[in-house]
């Protein structure tokens, strides 16, 4: 078994005994005297817009990118397919500069620059991660409806029943460093099981658990969230399979009662009721984008 703990499950053992303490001792805050109320601290600006000021030339696939339909990377492939017209003609070569007033068309559609948005949603049950669902479920872009005109997408996914961080972009390069497996970013999430996991069972989820022909996977760390209560498993894994949590166990004879993310590339759901939202910070926008988060 896993004991050496870390920093993050720590801090919620430690969080959850806080509570508890709270909860019994109930006691009013008290006031000192002769000292004059603090101000009220101005709300830190959360709504990041970046525009381009200038009227240089830009790269056709950054300016793809800034579209918010793909990552450059993706752009390039646009590019090289020939789906891509600059002024009427297609265009094949890569690496080419265009003027921001050149028109870009992309499947008949002109392409416009967007200012870049981040959105963090605390999903709720019962929601699809899709802009759009046949059967007329709830979807995550109905909880986000009004936040921003711009067109936004899913940095990853979470399953109908997964609740928990999720994070909603049009920063194509960002959202392809977030989700490609070689960046490694840490998710984290908290299971509740139908039963007990086992001692041998905690050892072959480290160890590496064959989740399908040929694809193992393991988790990074383990532990039990409580433990007086061997049902509930904190586990991080960085692994960007299909539902690889659900996997993971159900391959080993568990059934998943409760799944929540409560860490992805250094963003938490703090402070972030269930099924709301709100933006990321400049600086959490700067971490981000400087690889400085796990």
């Amino acid at each position: 078994m896993n004991n050496k703990k870390k920093p993050y499950f720590a801090d919620l053992m430690k969080k959850k005994d806080k509570k508890n303490e709270a909860r019994t001792k109930q006691k009013s805050p008290k006031k000192k005297a002769g000292k004059r109320p603090s101000k009220p601290r101005k709300p830190e600006t959360n709504f990041n817009i970046v525009k381009r000021k200038d009227k240089q030339p830009i790269r056709l696939n950054a300016f793809i990118a800034k579209s918010g339909i793909c990552s450059r990377r993706e752009a390039d492939e646009l590019i090289k397919k020939g789906l891509i017209k600059v002024n009427g003609k297609v265009v094949h070569e890569m690496g080419i500069s265009i003027k921001p007033t050149d028109k870009v068309e992309y499947k008949g559609k002109k392409l416009q620059p967007q200012g870049t948005i981040y959105i963090l949603l605390n999903k709720p049950k019962n929601v699809i991660t899709s802009m759009k669902d046949p059967e007329g479920r709830r979807t995550v872009y109905d909880l986000i409806a009004g936040a921003t005109t711009e067109r936004v997408f899913p940095v990853g996914r979470l399953d109908r029943n997964t609740t928990g961080v999720l994070l909603l972009t049009n920063d194509g390069d960002l959202a392809q460093k977030l989700t490609h497996p070689s960046y490694r970013k840490r998710k984290i999430y908290e299971v509740q099981l139908d039963k007990k996991l086992s001692d041998n069972d905690f050892a072959k989820i480290l160890q590496g658990v064959e989740i399908e022909k040929d694809v193992v996977v393991k988790a990074d760390d383990l532990h039990f969230l409580d433990l007086n209560d061997r049902t509930k498993i904190g586990i991080e894994i960085h692994s960007g399979q299909n539902r690889v949590v659900r996997r993971i166990f159900e391959t080993l004879g568990y059934d998943i009662k409760k799944l929540d993310r409560v860490y992805f590339a250094g963003l938490t759901k703090k402070n972030v009721q269930r099924g709301k939202w709100r933006f990321l910070t400049q600086k959490e926008i700067n971490y981000l984008k400087m690889n400085s988060f796990k």
